[in-house]
């Protein structure tokens, strides 16, 4: 079967085309990835300076927090004390020995601890260098302080050791930490709180759990008031986790954070 010359023409004319559209198609695609991977690079930089944002309001926030928890620690723990030295040390009478003593003792034991709460304060002062210590060992000690209000019953459990160092991320978990349980405080009535720690399969848990009055989640996202449980939201998911916040009026509220902790973020 012979191919005519026509049908020749036509064969090296789509042969032709072909070899000129191939390039054009070929320059077409790298500038499309091109442009893509641009607006992915700027997309990172503006994620990367946004959390750099937040890493530093955070960071005042734990300050703010830890300057509050000071200020009302003053007032009503070593303030207190320091005015029972006084009351125990004006009644001491020399003219009866014993009970001067007794009194003079007393108040020897308020100044100790009192002594013992200052040196606690100036450990809290240090509030970023707790975090750098590590996350579980703040948590404790937040708890610590918390359970010297005798206000609540506190169940914490941690099956967690020690974490792999993540500065920035360890900031945000506390602060989240510390939120929540401002919250409780302020908010829930709650008398049992429960804490628990966990990580597993490249994730941390961290579950805060009150037996407060609770709330409608829902209705609370709407409101401007919802805009604390949206921030715990946003930053979670600045951290590629998740916030669950579960509750309803009269049956208290539990709130878990999901956090990838296997690697360094950005």
């Amino acid at each position: 079967m012979q191919i005519s010359s026509k049908e020749v023409y036509v064969l090296i004319g789509l042969i032709t085309i072909i070899f000129l559209i191939a390039p054009l198609f070929l320059i077409i695609y790298i500038n499309l990835y091109n442009n893509r991977k641009k607006r992915h690079a700027a997309e990172m930089a503006s994620l990367k300076e946004a959390f750099g944002h937040e890493l530093l309001k955070t960071q005042l926030e734990v300050q703010e927090q830890t300057l509050k928890t000071i200020a009302y620690d003053l007032h009503d723990n070593i303030g207190q004390l320091m005015s029972l030295t006084i009351l125990t040390l004006s009644a001491v009478d020399v003219g009866e020995p014993v009970k001067a003593a007794e009194k003079i003792a007393a108040a020897e034991d308020l100044i100790k601890k009192s002594s013992r709460e200052i040196r606690s304060l100036a450990r809290l002062l240090h509030g970023e260098e707790l975090v750098s210590r590590g996350l579980v060992a703040a948590i404790a000690f937040e708890l610590e302080w918390l359970e010297k209000s005798d206000r609540f019953r506190i169940h914490y459990h941690s099956d967690v050791s020690a974490l792999a160092p993540h500065a920035d991320k360890e900031t945000i978990v506390f602060r989240l930490f510390q939120e929540t349980l401002n919250n409780i405080i302020r908010h829930a009535n709650a008398y049992t709180i429960g804490i628990t720690l966990q990580a597993a399969d490249g994730r941390l848990t961290l579950s805060i759990t009150d037996d407060g009055q609770g709330f409608d989640v829902a209705a609370m996202l709407r409101q401007p008031k919802g805009l604390g449980l949206r921030n715990m939201q946003k930053r979670t998911g600045m951290l590629g986790g998740e916030a669950s916040i579960v509750s309803s009026p009269g049956n208290g509220t539990s709130i878990t954070f999901i956090i990838p902790y296997n690697h360094p973020l950005c």
